[in-house]
């Protein structure tokens, strides 16, 4: 019996040794500094939902997890980056409408496949998208707007975050239905886009309203409608685009983490709990309520679920608005 005991403590050992170290550090995670890559420029909603999760994420671990923009290529430089990451969960990125259910369709030469090479761990936020105007456009709320751009088409200009980014498709959804002509202007993040809307350089955009509140308050952008189906209680005065006549006209930002394919499931959901723990901390609970977004934070699967809705509802807006890569 006691040969045989050694025996299998030897084999059990040996096994031991030749797994993975993903796999065998997976009961661990983590075990040295998570990074978090955002696909976009410093600025913008983004890097809000982001840092805020990471700032709550850094407490509970007892490791950093630090958020690192990285921009360009509609999101594709930061996306192939963390497909061909290590799947032991120190790498995991933020994956938002953009990325994940437009590029598939406007994209055609995406360098991998964002239904295979990622592990959808959790959704984070669903944030209400804002059009506003610069006040120099002579036109007061969003029928307005409309009727002056109608009159006056390719005139104005409208900047986003870039190709992808959740201002361009709201934009491009809104020329859709409205059958405005106005002309898109991408940039390397929502900071620099509003750098150049401030200034009266563009005329019009679609953000978060975490990037554009302060904006409003001060008199600075004036908001002539919003995404969801019912108004916001930041902003209760402002409309929304289906009470102005087009039924069911909905979007909004979503924003959530994804893995590299091949995580450990462990992993995974460890990662997906403690974002859950964090998204119900008073600082982001606090901050979520400022800017009216919706906190998530369920498993994977359902995160999963969610993906593949939003992909059959852009892939359809992408095909009859033509949208494009500029």
């Amino acid at each position: 019996m006691r040969r045989r005991e050694l025996v299998a403590r030897a084999v059990a050992a040996t096994t031991a040794a030749l797994l993975p170290a993903a796999l065998r550090a997976q009961s661990h995670w983590p075990t040295k500094s998570v990074r978090f890559l955002v696909p976009f420029a410093p600025g913008g909603t983004s890097e809000i939902v982001a840092r805020s999760v990471a700032a709550e994420l850094t407490k509970q671990l007892g490791q950093t997890v630090y958020v690192e923009n990285k921009p360009g290529g509609a999101g594709v430089v930061a996306m192939t980056e963390a497909a061909h990451a290590a799947p032991d969960g120190h790498t995991i990125i933020l994956g938002h409408v953009g990325t994940l259910a437009v590029n598939p369709y406007m994209l055609s030469d995406q360098p991998y496949d964002v239904n295979r090479d990622f592990v959808p761990v959790t959704l984070l936020a669903k944030v209400p998208n804002v059009f506003v105007i610069h006040p120099d456009v002579p036109a007061k709320n969003f029928k307005e707007f409309v009727a002056y751009v109608k009159a006056n088409p390719g005139k104005l200009n409208y900047g986003s975050a870039g190709n992808a980014s959740a201002g361009h498709l709201a934009m491009e959804y809104l020329k859709l239905v409205t059958g405005m002509f106005i002309t898109h202007i991408p940039y390397r993040g929502t900071g620099p886009q509003l750098t150049d809307l401030l200034a009266g350089r563009t005329q019009a955009s679609s953000a978060g309203l975490p990037a554009l509140g302060a904006h409003i308050r001060a008199g600075k952008l004036r908001a002539i409608a919003v995404g969801t189906l019912q108004r916001i209680s930041a902003l209760p005065d402002v409309p929304t685009v289906a009470e102005m006549g087009y039924k069911d006209f909905e979007t909004s930002q979503w924003y959530g983490i994804l893995a590299p394919a091949g995580t450990p499931p462990d992993v995974v959901k460890k990662i997906q709990e403690e974002s859950f723990k964090a998204l119900k901390s008073s600082a982001v609970t606090e901050r979520f309520a400022t800017d009216n977004a919706v906190g998530g934070g369920g498993p994977s699967s359902e995160f999963a679920a969610f993906i593949g809705k939003e992909q059959k509802i852009w892939k359809e807006i992408v095909r009859k608005a033509q949208i494009k890569a500029d």
